[in-house]
């Protein structure tokens, strides 16, 4: 009977297992997150798996050698593989299927979303509590504010964290 069931996989070699199992016309599924990392003080948001060296593989033993699956590249072994498999029920997958499609954090930024045009208050900072309007987001996690300060309209750039939209 078809079903899902657990591979280990060799050290960083998710994909590469994933991919010779395609070449098998074997169904898997690799959940990814959003991670943010730091390179050469740079920071950049890339997708990794979520549990590093493990991939889920859907699959009929009885039509598929357990053999085969174990020989491909990348794979170390199915997880409990001994006399008889333990296959994974399909609402776990579909659950952490439904959790990579909607990520708190996306969810999140969604809803912090800013237009330009927007009013805003600072929630810290030099210019807590005072009001300004928002400009623009600039990549490195800050955004361009109009502010006026001692009747002059100047722009501030800030950290996105330190303000939040004023509701009218």
């Amino acid at each position: 009977m078809k079903a899902w069931y657990l591979l280990y996989c060799k050290p960083r070699s998710e994909a590469r297992a994933q991919q010779n199992l395609a070449l098998q016309n074997l169904e898997t599924y690799l959940p990814m997150v959003s991670e943010e990392k730091s390179h050469r003080g740079r920071k950049q948001v890339c997708r990794v798996p979520l549990f590093p060296n493990y991939l889920f593989i859907n699959f009929d033993p009885s039509q598929t050698s357990v053999r085969q699956v174990h020989s491909t590249r990348g794979v170390n072994r199915i997880v409990n593989c001994q006399e008889k498999m333990t296959p994974i029920d399909d609402r776990v997958i579909h659950a952490i299927r439904m959790k990579e499609l909607t990520p708190a954090q996306t969810v999140l930024a969604e809803a912090l979303e800013l237009k330009t045009g927007e009013k805003i208050r600072f929630t810290d900072g030099p210019f807590v509590d005072l009001e300004g309007i928002f400009q623009e987001k600039c990549p490195n996690k800050r955004c361009h504010i109009l502010f006026n300060i001692m009747g002059q309209v100047k722009t501030v750039a800030v950290p996105e964290k330190s303000i939040k939209r004023v509701c009218i």
